[in-house]
């Protein structure tokens, strides 16, 4: 019997094959935060020590998109996940954090930053999560955290995001930042495929 269908679930070594295939050079693997329903347990992320650094001459960076909890910046990574990763980014979403008024996303986004905890904040133009982005990215800045501009927010999710995200990569510039752009994606075949001008 021969079959023409492959049901396998994406792998990140399946990620990694399209980053080569598309010449990118250093990638990471951030899954979802274990506070995130149906997400990794935290030793999934603490058995990413033992992950090779280069697979098939594309280096990987050990990840996690942690899950901001509250207004004190706490995230759910800590303790031996931190030692097992290289890149921390954490965000807002729902299911760990509800949208609040302005006051209080802000008040839990710079908390986030500047806890030392994190090294990008992901997708701060998200509209359910309005955001003073002014102080944000000026906290970001002084702290040397990147904000992202996620291409998944174009595409698929977080509909409303462009103008949100044009004004935080403004923001960014002002405060002398960093930006980082990142596909968020699930799927090995949309890599970076918006176009649009930020």
């Amino acid at each position: 019997m021969i079959c023409a269908v492959d049901l396998q679930t994406l792998s990140p070594f399946s990620s990694i094959a399209q980053a080569k295939q598309k010449g990118i050079k250093l990638f990471a693997i951030t899954d979802h935060g274990p506070d995130m329903e149906d997400a990794p347990h935290h030793w999934h992320f603490i058995n990413m020590r033992i992950w090779p650094r280069v697979v098939d001459g594309v280096g990987i960076l050990r990840g996690i998109e942690a899950n901001i909890k509250n207004v004190d910046g706490e995230i759910d990574c800590s303790g031996k996940m931190f030692d097992s990763l290289d890149l921390i980014i954490a965000g807002f979403h729902e299911p760990v954090f509800a949208p609040h008024d302005k006051a209080t996303n802000t008040q839990a986004m710079i908390a986030t930053i500047a806890s030392g905890n994190v090294h990008i904040i992901s997708h701060p133009g998200n509209p359910k999560y309005e955001i003073d982005v002014k102080a944000v990215a000026e906290a970001a800045a002084k702290y040397q955290v990147a904000l992202e501009i996620n291409n998944s927010s174009f595409l698929h999710s977080r509909k409303g995001s462009e103008d949100n995200c044009r004004a935080v990569a403004a923001a960014v510039r002002d405060a002398g930042g960093w930006v980082s752009v990142e596909e968020g994606i699930r799927l090995g075949f949309s890599h970076c495929i918006y176009h649009g001008g930020i």
